[in-house]
């Protein structure tokens, strides 16, 4: 049980630290949802989003920053 509150503690505190990054760099990065392969359709009464890039490479990013945690971790 106890290791499960450090791990609430430590998620609540990446997500505030996120929180605070996009709130200060959130101009800086106007750019991320816009890249090429991010599809949107805009008609009259539909629009449709999808950022397929933006997530691949944010699932790239996250996948790296924990590969390196779970490294330092052992």
């Amino acid at each position: 049980m106890e290791n499960i509150g450090k791990l609430m503690v430590g998620v609540g505190l990446l997500l505030v630290v996120g929180g605070l990054a996009f709130w200060f760099l959130g101009d800086k990065l106007s750019w991320f949802g816009h890249l090429p392969g991010d599809i949107r359709v805009e008609r009259e009464n539909f629009s449709f989003y999808a950022p397929i890039t933006s997530m691949i490479l944010l699932s790239v990013v996250l996948s790296l920053i924990l590969a390196v945690i779970g490294r330092l971790w052992r």
